[in-house]
């Protein structure tokens, strides 16, 4: 595709969404590749509504995004600094696994679908988010933190999550992430 045209067309959606979205690389490399049967873009300014990605790496990529989003903001400032490394590094990438692997189970329709719920819980509570049917409102997906002492090592951050299949009662363990042998801040602090 020639490059004024590919620039035209940013600037439209630009113009047309009152930059609402913004020319992320990876969405127009997406949107303007021309060989996928996939995507399809609006014939003219008045149907820029219609502009539609149904492509699988996408919805991979935003639910990544949105789910470490989701965990710093349980983590708020004073968890958040001491744990970001060793959550980045070991966690989040099980984390992340265990999402591709619902979406993977998720049909083409469903897929569309999903979406990652906006509120963790504060406090003590477990949880950071859920993956859930935007249409039926039933979660898929479920990842919670759970703080745990262990006598005499002191206090743990337990990330596991629940699946709708076996009706949230297993734990699925992600890992731990030791604290120390103070007791931690309550979440969202």
């Amino acid at each position: 595709m020639k490059k004024w045209f590919q620039k035209s067309i940013i600037i439209t959606v630009a113009l047309l969404t009152f930059g609402l979205i913004s020319p992320s690389h990876f969405i127009w490399e997406q949107i303007l590749d021309s060989k996928s049967p996939s995507r399809t873009i609006a014939s003219n300014a008045n149907d820029y509504e219609q502009v539609t990605i149904t492509d699988e790496s996408y919805v991979y990529k935003n639910m990544a995004h949105a789910a470490r989003e989701q965990a710093y903001i349980k983590f708020g400032n004073r968890i958040g600094p001491v744990i970001q490394h060793e959550f980045d590094d070991v966690i989040f990438p099980k984390m992340q696994e265990a999402i591709d692997m619902t979406i993977a189970k998720a049909s083409a329709q469903e897929i569309t679908r999903l979406s990652i719920s906006e509120q963790p819980s504060g406090d003590h509570h477990e949880k950071i988010f859920n993956i859930y049917n935007d249409s039926t409102k039933k979660d898929l997906i479920r990842f919670h933190v759970r703080t745990d002492k262990k006598p005499q090592e002191g206090y743990y951050f337990n990330f596991h999550y629940h699946l709708a299949e076996d009706k949230y009662s297993k734990h699925y363990v992600l890992g731990d992430i030791y604290w120390s042998k103070n007791t931690p801040p309550k979440w969202l602090s």
